[in-house]
């Protein structure tokens, strides 16, 4: 029985915020949607977590892959992002981002964002894996989300429809008759609270933190998926985890990303022997999709029995290093590395969660008037593996159509809401309480060991059952910090994850069965569909 609210509430008896438009999370998507919504005519309050600057936006690295000069062509990146999408990306939604795209770059560059160019004053691209052209503008170097994120920050605060609330934890989605009516909130000067809203926008980001290598901050704790799925949202290909290839290892030290833009300018992956191994696992070599050179990476720490691999990026000077990428400079420097005269060593981690709420081509949830959006989202287009730098263009271009959406589709009677008299009960937990700090360390372990790069039935199940067991001292618990909420959620969403790589018995995208090392057309060349009201995988065929 899955508990439908984290907390009891009468919402008629709880202090509360009414606007139009709700929109949860504060990286790119989540502004781009508030922003849309704003110009659409509606009030907006767009809630974060922690302050705007504590996002996956905010330390994406590489860029943004748009169209944008010939000889590309849309039709180019629709084909590399088909072929990366392994069978299940969605068509319309491909070229919906891939044709939008350009758009949405040049309104960034009218609102003030600061790419990068060439000395002749036209954009600087660049390539990586998986794409047929350079096709990937950049800000900053290796800053290109904390460019974005600012850059449309600043445009949020100006606008007087807009209001920001940092700092503010979502419990859970509020329904009502089958109907998105808000949400459960908390801030530690408040406690908790009601926001009313009739359109929500989740714009909650992904689920890094549920695994210990990861590049994600350990704010990404899968709360949008998990609050979706108990307020009944279809929740689609929830295994379908991508792991980056390249964070920086260093032993006892945290996992810290190095863009794959540093492969596409030309570094090499060496073993500890100095042996450059990509060519032997795939003809692309360093620039193959993610998933191929996470594997590769993986199998070549076996065969020289070590925990990690190098990225040799030794053929650029240091001012060149330091020109194109200098906030990876100064993280190697902080690590007694300097990139251009050492290898820089290199292991893969959690980077992104490519399944997520199942959304239609304007961000439209199953439930009426929630919307998905960003990395909480599953539009289609990353089908079973996500194309290097297609997340951002993305999250302006569904972020947009979303945004315009809620507003559109507002009712008319919203200026005078009715506050609903909703309530949930809660029973007393019965169990013993166990220690939540333990279990976020052993899940996150668990999941990296049994769930992460390489699955296998035995070790699947094992993690099942021992999640499931966690679950029932957890799950039962009502908390009163943020803590406590975010690991119910990583519970919940870890069983998805878990679940859904047990039931697809087929290696496809980010999925590798190692005992069903095959991709098999036949019999899952479809879609995992979870919900909560039967708990149930429904299998959908993917359009031929």
């Amino acid at each position: 029985m899955i508990r439908r609210y984290l907390c009891p509430f009468k919402a008629h008896r709880l202090p509360h915020v009414v606007t139009d438009v709700l929109v949860i999370g504060g990286g790119v998507a989540g502004l781009r949607a508030a922003i849309a919504a704003a110009e659409g005519g509606a009030d907006v309050l767009l809630v974060s977590k922690q302050q705007l600057s504590e996002s996956n936006t905010y330390w994406a690295q590489g860029g943004i892959a748009s169209v944008m000069q010939p000889p590309d062509s849309f039709e180019s990146h629709i084909a590399d992002t088909l072929k990366t999408a392994c069978g299940l990306g969605d068509r319309a939604a491909i070229e919906t981002v891939v044709r939008e795209g350009p758009a949405r770059i040049e309104e960034l560059i009218r609102w003030g964002a600061n790419f990068d160019r060439e000395t002749d004053g036209r954009l600087s691209f660049a390539r990586e894996g998986g794409h047929s052209y350079a096709r990937i503008v950049h800000a900053l170097g290796d800053a290109t989300g904390r460019e974005l994120a600012n850059c449309l920050s600043a445009v949020a605060r100006r606008m007087e429809q807009i209001s920001i609330l940092e700092h503010t934890f979502v419990l859970d989605v509020v329904t009502s008759e089958g109907r998105c009516t808000g949400v459960t909130a908390w801030r530690k000067d408040r406690g908790l609270f009601m926001i009313f809203a009739p359109s929500t926008l989740l714009a909650s980001g992904g689920a890094g933190a549920v695994y210990r290598e990861t590049t994600n901050p350990l704010i990404a704790t899968a709360d949008g998926h998990a609050m979706s799925w108990r307020a009944g949202a279809i929740v689609r290909d929830m295994e379908m985890v991508q792991f980056h290839p390249t964070t920086i290892y260093i032993a006892g030290a945290t996992r810290a990303l190095v863009s794959e833009a540093v492969r596409g300018e030309g570094a090499t992956l060496i073993d500890r022997n100095g042996y450059r191994f990509m060519k032997d696992y795939h003809a692309d070599g360093e620039l193959a999709p993610r998933d191929i050179v996470s594997r590769s990476i993986l199998k070549q720490m076996v065969k020289t029995n070590t925990t990690h691999v190098f990225l040799d990026a030794r053929h650029m000077s240091e001012e060149a290093f330091k020109h194109r990428f200098p906030g990876i400079y100064d993280m190697c420097q902080s690590f007694g590395i300097n990139p251009a005269k050492q290898p820089i060593p290199v292991h893969p981690s959690a980077h992104y969660m490519v399944g997520g709420v199942s959304t239609d081509l304007f961000g439209r949830t199953s439930v009426e008037r929630l919307y998905a959006i960003g990395e909480a989202a599953y539009t289609g287009l990353h089908g079973a593996n996500r194309l290097a730098s297609n997340s951002l263009i993305e999250a302006l271009v569904f972020g947009k159509r979303a945004g315009e959406s809620a507003a559109h589709d507002l009712p008319r009677e919203r200026r005078n809401p009715e506050i609903p008299r909703l309530s949930a009960e809660v029973a007393l937990s019965q169990r013993t309480e166990l220690d939540t700090q333990d279990i976020l360390s052993s899940l996150r372990s668990l999941m990296w060991r049994n769930a992460g790069i390489e699955r296998v039935a035995p070790r699947l199940e094992e993690a099942l059952e021992i999640v499931e067991f966690w679950s029932r001292y957890v799950l039962d618990k009502v908390f009163d910090q943020p803590a406590g909420w975010e690991l119910q959620n990583m519970l919940q969403v870890a069983t998805l994850i878990v679940k859904s790589a047990q039931l697809r018995q087929e290696t496809r995208g980010v999925h590798y069965r190692t005992d069903f090392p095959e991709t098999d057309d036949k019999n899952w060349r479809c879609h995992l569909d979870w919900s909560s009201a039967s708990q149930v995988a429904v299998k959908t065929p993917v359009p031929a």
